[in-house]
C-alpha cells in the first residue's frame, strides 16, 4: 500500500512541477510528442523528463526495489492492445496521464469524461478477457 501512496504522491508531485514550473502538462503524449518535433528549440523540458523516466527504474534496482512485473507473451494480444491505446489517445486527444492526473487536477471537464472513458474501457476489457480465459 505504502508503495502505491508513494508513486502517487511522486507522479502527483512531477506534474505539479511541470506544470507550476513551466506550464506543460506531463501526459506522455504530449511529452513525446514534444520529444520528437525536432524544429522546437524549447523541447529540451520533454528531452529531460523522457530521460528521467528511462533512468528511474534502473536506479529503483540498484538500491535494492524490485517488484514483480508480469506481462503476457503474446504478441498478437500486445500489438492490438498497443494500437488500441494508440487509436484511443488520438481519438482522445490525450492519454490516461494527461487526463487522469493533470486534466483532472484541473477540473477540466473533459478529462473527468475521459478518464471515465478509459477506466469503464478497462474493466469491460478485464471482465471480456476473463469470461475468455484470458486473463493476464
Amino acid at each position: 500500500m505504502w508503495d502505491e501512496i508513494g508513486g502517487g504522491f511522486l507522479i502527483g508531485a512531477a506534474a505539479s512541477l511541470l506544470w507550476i514550473g513551466i506550464g506543460r502538462i506531463s501526459g506522455m503524449t504530449g511529452v513525446l510528442s514534444s520529444v520528437f518535433m525536432l524544429r522546437d528549440t524549447g523541447r529540451h523540458w520533454a528531452l529531460a523528463f523522457l530521460a528521467g523516466l528511462l533512468v528511474a527504474w534502473p536506479i529503483m534496482q540498484a538500491v535494492g526495489y524490485s517488484t514483480p512485473i508480469n506481462i503476457t507473451d503474446d504478441s498478437v494480444l500486445l500489438v492490438s492492445a498497443g494500437l488500441l491505446v494508440g487509436f484511443g489517445t488520438y481519438i482522445g486527444n490525450g492519454c490516461t496521464s494527461g487526463h487522469g492526473v493533470c486534466g483532472m487536477g484541473r477540473l477540466s471537464f473533459r478529462s473527468f469524461v475521459a478518464t471515465l472513458t478509459f477506466i469503464g474501457a478497462g474493466i469491460v476489457t478485464v471482465a471480456v478477457m476473463n469470461a475468455l480465459g484470458m486473463g493476464l
